[in-house]
């Protein structure tokens, strides 16, 4: 049997940012609500320069296995900074049914969740999010929060990435002033390799939502550990946070589980999210598989639907 390979592209073209957005919060629920099985990822570490990592996760009839890279210094290299492959199997009969790009994937997932976060826990707001690195995933995040109609404000430590990044966005993106205007907006969504503390002790104000999205590993933060145990804390899981995400560090520090809501659990009205409009909102991402597995499954079941459809020219079959 003939199994298709969806590159980036035919991934790109197969499912829009805001239908991302909807498969990953179908996805949060049903994994909340025990639906959709997935146990936490695998990391490989390839010191000094990075990792792999390996995601499998079971829902909806299929199950999913991500293998997929971090290699945060790629870009001096002229490579991309993740690489890897999905692979999309029936979990009735074991038989791999697609294998699509994990860049593609995981960039759409990832926009898809800081953008679902921050309109779940922010306040009410038109103004415009900020979001700090524009890499491919912060450009994702990017052009997501444009897709669901809210502009957006750059900012990346290298000037000329945000530069860039505004400019491939089109209407509706700007270059941040300078970084403490970006870290100040009410709506900031953090997507940088994790290796530099953005926000320190007392910097976060009264109201402010943040998506923390690049301390998705064991060692990396974006955030000072006193600084997120005095706001609202939702993460996206909270057995793989706890081990590897911002709030793993809190732990240390008299965080407890009764502290942290999960995001899917708020999603179902199981937990709650803001409390007031006053309250620091932080949302601890580091990166679900049944968020590739939602993504990955509107991918196939488009091309399912229209093998032939222009979003799908060029598919190479393999096998």
């Amino acid at each position: 049997m003939s199994v298709p390979f969806f590159s980036g592209e035919h991934v790109r073209a197969a499912v829009a940012p805001d239908e991302a957005v909807e498969a990953v919060r179908a996805a949060f629920i049903e994994h909340a609500q025990g639906n959709w099985f997935m146990p936490s990822k695998v990391y490989v570490p390839a010191p000094p320069d990075g990792d792999f990592r390996a995601m499998p996760a079971l829902g909806a009839g299929h199950t999913v296995l991500k293998w997929v890279t971090s290699f945060p210094r790629n870009p001096e290299r002229g490579l991309p900074t993740v690489s890897g492959v999905v692979l999309l199997s029936d979990a009735t009969t074991g038989e791999l049914r697609a294998l699509l790009d994990a860049a593609a994937i995981t960039a759409l997932r990832t926009g898809a969740a800081a953008v679902l976060a921050a309109e779940t826990l922010a306040r009410p707001t038109v103004a415009p999010a900020t979001v700090v690195g524009t890499g491919v995933n912060g450009r994702a995040v990017a052009q997501t929060f444009l897709a669901r109609g809210r502009e957006v404000s750059l900012w990346d430590a290298r000037r000329e990435a945000a530069e860039a990044a505004a400019e491939e966005l089109g209407e509706g993106a700007e270059v941040a002033t300078d970084a403490a205007d970006a870290l100040s907006a009410d709506i900031v969504a953090t997507v940088t390799p994790g290796f530099e503390l953005l926000f320190a002790t007392g910097s976060l104000h009264a109201g402010q939502h943040v998506s923390l999205m690049g301390a998705d590993g064991p060692g990396k933060a974006e955030i000072a550990v006193e600084e997120l145990l005095r706001a609202r804390v939702v993460c996206d899981e909270w057995e793989q946070a706890s081990h590897n995400g911002e709030i793993a560090r809190a732990l240390e520090h008299g965080l407890k589980r009764d502290d942290v809501a999960e995001l899917g659990r708020v999603l179902a009205g199981e937990e709650e999210g803001r409390r007031d409009e006053h309250e620091i909102t932080l949302f601890d991402s580091t990166g679900l598989a049944v968020q590739d597995l939602a993504v990955a499954l509107a991918v196939y079941r488009r091309w399912a639907e229209d093998p032939n459809g222009e979003a799908f020219a060029g598919v190479v079959a393999l096998g």
